[in-house]
Formats: C-alpha cells, sequence, structure tokens
C-alpha cells in the first residue's frame, strides 16, 4: 500500500485524470472514468519503497492521458496540472 507523500500524489493524480475526464465527449466519459478507476486500483498495491514503480506510474498516468486529449482534440494544456503532479 502507498503512504504519505506517494500516496498523495496518486490520489492528486487520480483526481486530475477524473476533471480531465470531464473534458472528453459525454459520451466518453463514462468508459474512461471506469478505465481510470480500474488502472488505479490495479496498481494500489504498488510498493511505497520503490519510488522508480511510483514514477513509472505517474509518468505513464501522464503520457496516457495525453494520447486520450489527444484523441478528441482537448488541448494538451488542460494536463498541465497533471504534469505537474506525475512529472515533478
Amino acid at each position: 500500500m502507498l503512504f504519505g507523500r506517494e500516496m498523495k500524489a496518486a490520489l492528486r493524480a487520480y483526481g486530475e485524470v477524473l476533471r480531465l475526464v470531464k473534458r472528453l465527449p459525454k459520451d466518453t466519459r463514462p468508459y474512461y472514468a471506469k478505465y481510470a478507476r480500474e488502472n488505479f486500483v490495479n496498481y494500489r498495491e504498488v510498493d511505497p519503497d520503490d519510488s522508480d514503480s511510483l514514477r513509472e506510474l505517474l509518468n505513464r498516468t501522464y503520457t496516457h492521458s495525453l494520447w486520450v486529449l489527444n484523441k478528441y482534440s482537448v488541448d494538451e494544456a488542460a494536463a498541465d496540472k497533471l504534469k505537474q503532479i506525475c512529472c515533478g
């Protein structure tokens, strides 16, 4: 289970991803909200001492989010806050 700073970063990233989902076309939102939740749930058991794995997961979160935003022609600048959370 994640603890401390790592847990806060993961929770902030999840919240920001859900905010970005609201920028997608209405009919796609349920799919991507569910996809995000499933991915965050799948990785909740990351070793809190393995900062490399956590950084990789957060980087992947940002990269995948950009891909989805681009797919639906949403301005990448919408993900600036997520970039700050995930990539420092």
